[in-house]
């Protein structure tokens, strides 16, 4: 027996907030809408979730589709209802954000995108839908979660120093860090391993390289560790 819904339903989409590190300020990518609504605004990547796919798969096809990036660290943020938050229909959106290596992904537009850049967080321009909304709620996520939870290492490439460490607390927190008091937390974790290499920058006297340990920070993680930078 074929059983239908008689009730009037939402369409569901996913948006993404991208985020990625640039050595000195955070960055947000944002895609230019080739299509109505909003036609040449900029927005957030995102689409509808079709009726075979999960949330996750559909937030991790639209990042493929609409800019080109894949394997990254993805979060589930939170859900956006508002009534008239679009104006083709009924829609409710469920957001991710997602954490990329700056250096290792280039912002390429595709399928319905005119254009794909990387915006400062502090200077984005008006954005579509209630996309600015999205990000707001993203960036106070990820401002309390980097605290206590080792997600910052996403935005680092593999080898990094601790001053590249310390301007990317900087920039996520919007502060300055005393840099004696971050460089001795950070160490006396035990999950930043020393390298024999060293990162040359201008004039500055070259600087030791790290790596994050993510192997000994998940065993510690099951033994109970908290981490809390």
């Amino acid at each position: 027996m074929a059983h239908t819904y008689k009730y009037p339903r939402a369409a569901l989409t996913v948006d993404c907030v991208v985020f990625g590190f640039d050595e000195s300020e955070l960055k947000v990518l944002l895609i230019q809408r080739g299509l109505e609504p909003f036609k040449g605004r900029w927005a957030l990547p995102g689409g509808f979730v079709r009726v075979d796919e999960t949330l996750v798969a559909a937030a991790r096809r639209e990042l493929l589709e609409e800019a080109g990036l894949s394997n990254v660290f993805l979060e589930q943020l939170y859900s956006f209802g508002a009534l008239h938050r679009d104006p083709r229909e009924r829609v409710v959106s469920v957001a991710y954000y997602a954490l990329v290596k700056l250096s290792e992904h280039e912002a390429k537009a595709a399928t319905d995108a005119t254009n794909a850049r990387w915006f400062v967080v502090s200077k984005v321009p008006r954005l579509a839908f209630d996309h600015r909304e999205i990000l707001s709620t993203a960036l106070a996520r990820l401002k309390g979660k980097v605290r206590y939870q080792p997600i910052g290492f996403e935005l680092l490439p593999p080898k990094f120093t601790l001053s590249q460490l310390q301007h990317l607390y900087e920039a996520v927190l919007e502060t300055k860090l005393d840099k004696r008091n971050f460089r001795k937390k950070a160490l006396d974790f035990g999950l930043l391993v020393p390298l024999n290499e060293k990162f040359q920058s201008g004039r500055h006297r070259p600087a030791r390289l790290f790596r994050f340990d993510r192997q000994r920070y998940e065993k510690l993680l099951r033994q109970g560790f908290n981490f809390e930078l």
